[in-house]
């Protein structure tokens, strides 16, 4: 049976009672606030929901998730990283980024990063936990990615392009940075063959749930400003 949150109680159920089919469903309700975002990210669960549903919560198994040492990166990306082609900044317009994030795609319909879900990751960057990646051509911004840092754990969520390779330019940037930080694991939530190509694979949920717990207060060296 599903578990409906309630609004004053920022607990949520064991993982191991998250659904089968669909894969992963914990629990439903609750809100976006930035405590129980925190709250839900700590726990190993993310929420993720389409206009007209209410608010979900997901903890997949298998969980796919990249460790950056097994960073996988094309011939050809790596000789588009060296002509410098793009410019690369963090941080530099969350708020820009989460917006493109939420434009409509071609091969989709709506976006689950609604109003709501903005002004709660926009909440989280300003508290210092969420961050955003920039990748710029001539001055525009052509891509970009974003999610949250949490001890040594970094927690992806989306990510978008309006150029070839902006944003798998933008997403290496990120990760071997992050690997230079000493980050050890970036949670990558569910599996695409564009993850898969840059390394990514799965792990159990309960292997998932000891990286929580091993790394998710031991501190890094990150710095986010560009």
């Amino acid at each position: 049976m599903l578990t409906w949150l309630q609004r004053d109680d920022l607990s949520f159920p064991p993982l191991e009672k998250a659904m089968r089919e669909p894969n992963g469903l914990l629990a439903a309700g609750g809100d976006l606030s930035p405590e129980r975002l925190l709250a839900a990210y700590r726990h190993g669960c993310f929420p993720w929901y389409q206009d007209g549903q209410p608010l979900l919560w997901w903890s997949p198994d298998p969980r796919t998730v990249l460790y950056p040492q097994e960073l996988h990166v094309s011939r050809s990306l790596r000789k588009t990283l060296r002509q410098g082609v793009f410019e690369i900044t963090f941080d530099r317009a969350f708020a820009e980024v989460i917006e493109g994030c939420a434009s409509p795609r071609s091969y989709a319909e709506g976006t689950w990063i609604t109003t709501p879900m903005q002004d709660a990751y926009v909440a989280l960057h300003r508290l210092g936990v969420a961050h955003s990646v920039e990748v710029w051509q001539d001055g525009r911004l052509v891509g970009g990615l974003y999610g949250l840092a949490m001890g040594q754990l970094f927690f992806g969520e989306s990510m978008f392009s309006r150029a070839t390779d902006a944003s798998k330019a933008g997403f290496v940037t990120l990760v071997e940075r992050l690997r230079d930080w000493g980050f050890k694991l970036i949670d990558c939530q569910m599996p695409t063959q564009h993850l898969a190509s840059f390394g990514a694979r799965g792990i159990s949920r309960q292997t998932f749930a000891e990286a929580l717990d091993r790394y998710l207060d031991e501190p890094s060296s990150a710095r986010w400003e560009s």
